[in-house]
């Protein structure tokens, strides 16, 4: 799909601001529901590598992702040893920090590890809302949270099975981005559209 035009008159979240690359990650994908068990890896290992950096960073280096992170196959990565993550250090196309690199091999050894205790990543994530997205109402980007009593649950519980860069402003954002929470603010086209999906 073409990425919108920057005139197209439309109202949108007020952090997606005027990038085509934003604007198409806010309009096709962001609080979108997700039970892909890939596409949840990805997020996570993407919202994880963003801690300290901005989204719009990690949106550039996301084809580098795909393809440092054999398209964030779990069973694959979960076999990189210190040779492959030595060979990600020096990859331009991702974030090249050691702890993020390695907690991303670590959090694909946990994603099989959920396959035989939780039923699977998706299950296991979404029994944090209750296998339903929460709809949010929203008026303004000051009005929503950091973080929730779920991204603090969920944090706690990944960090648990030894999950990292999971803490709990970064599990709410990847709740949001994976449409566990629809928080485009209710001025926003997709406010409306996420709801019914």
């Amino acid at each position: 799909m073409p990425d919108p035009p920057a005139t197209d008159h439309l109202t949108r979240c007020s952090w997606c601001g005027s990038d085509p690359l934003y604007r198409a990650y806010h309009d096709e994908q962001w609080g979108v529901p997700v039970a892909a068990e890939r596409e949840l890896f990805e997020m996570l290992v993407l919202e994880g590598a963003q801690a300290g950096l901005s989204w719009l960073t990690i949106l550039r280096k996301r084809e580098g992702y795909r393809r440092a992170f054999a398209g964030f196959d779990p069973e694959r990565v979960a076999r990189y040893d210190a040779r492959r993550v030595a060979l990600l250090l020096a990859d331009p196309g991702i974030v090249r920090n050691r702890l993020k690199v390695e907690s991303a091999v670590r959090n694909a050894r946990g994603v099989l590890a959920l396959r035989e205790t939780h039923g699977g990543l998706a299950a296991f994530l979404w029994g944090f809302v209750g296998g339903t997205p929460r709809q949010n109402r929203w008026r303004s980007l000051a009005e929503i949270p950091a973080r929730t009593a779920e991204s603090d649950a969920m944090s706690k519980a990944l960090r648990a099975l030894g999950f990292g860069f999971v803490g709990p402003t970064v599990c709410y954002a990847f709740m949001q981005a994976v449409g566990m929470v629809n928080d485009h603010t209710t001025d926003c086209y997709r406010q409306l559209e996420v709801a019914r999906l």
